[in-house]
């Protein structure tokens, strides 16, 4: 997807939960796609200095609210953010439990095909519809090994 077209999705979902697309906003989800990783707010803010801490902060509450970013949290001291997978692709990730890391991953069509028809099967055992799946995996990173 293009960056018209995100911002376009975006300011599009942002209206449909009677939000606005402001500038700190649209900064945020810049730097959440150019990101390769989900990242921590205080990532967010090295990667844009023009942000102030609290405006990010509530710029990604809004951001979550509506769809549009969704939050991480593994067990370590941040929160990770990334663009949800309805504008970017569907992945899972990687967690460091010893750094708290988070790396994206993708698996190949034929692995997602047959988990899904797995997933879809056991929800549907218990009288339960399913509409997606994650998958984090927790090990250690190359620098906590």
């Amino acid at each position: 997807m293009s960056a018209d077209d995100l911002h376009h999705s975006v300011g599009a979902r942002l209206r449909e939960a009677e939000q606005q697309y402001t500038a700190n906003r649209r900064a945020v989800v810049a730097v959440l796609a150019a990101a390769r990783t989900p990242l921590t707010l205080p990532e967010i803010l090295r990667a844009d200095r023009s942000l102030a801490q609290s405006s990010a902060y509530r710029s990604l509450a809004v951001l979550v609210d509506a769809g549009v970013v969704h939050r991480l949290v593994h067990g370590n001291d941040y929160a990770h953010y990334e663009l949800a997978e309805q504008l970017t692709q569907h992945h899972h990730h990687l967690v460091c439990d010893g750094c708290g890391t988070v790396v994206d991953v993708t698996l190949p069509t034929r692995v997602e095909s047959a988990m899904d028809r797995s997933f879809e099967q056991a929800a549907s055992r218990h009288g339960f519809t399913a509409s997606r799946h994650s998958i984090d995996i927790h090990g250690l990173c190359t620098e906590c090994r």
